[in-house]
């Protein structure tokens, strides 16, 4: 069963923003030229910032039991880039219940915009039931 698709421009902005609130200013993160020495073609996003959207997908899909019950199995496959349109989609692969929960088990991947794999990677969360 497929779940809905979260979609995200990634911004430079955005990237600075994130680098001065984590503390996190490598320059592979916020100066091209760096990023070009690197062959990395300018900046990267953090992976942290790719993560959070991965958990607002998650929300989205299964609202605040995600927050409390959510865990996540990721890979990085290539780093995300200021302009990437980026697509997080997921499919249920697992449904274990019980009395008063229900353990569900996610597939997802995250591209760009020409398709090419960002990060793959499994997620669980626990709903409760009724």
């Amino acid at each position: 069963m497929p779940l809905k698709e979260l979609k995200k421009l990634i911004k430079q902005d955005s990237i600075n923003m994130y680098a001065e609130v984590s503390g996190d200013k490598n320059p592979i993160h916020l100066d091209p030229e760096f990023g070009k020495k690197m062959q990395l073609g300018g900046t990267i996003a953090h992976g942290m910032i790719i993560l959070a959207y991965v958990s607002e997908f998650m929300l989205n899909n299964f609202g605040p039991d995600w927050l409390t019950t959510g865990e996540m199995n990721i890979r990085f496959k290539e780093p995300a880039r200021p302009g990437d349109n980026i697509i997080i989609s997921g499919k249920l692969t697992n449904i274990d219940k019980d009395a008063d929960q229900a353990k569900i088990t996610c597939d997802m991947v995250c591209q760009n915009q020409k398709e090419q794999v960002i990060i793959t990677g499994e997620t669980k969360v626990r709903l409760r039931t009724l």
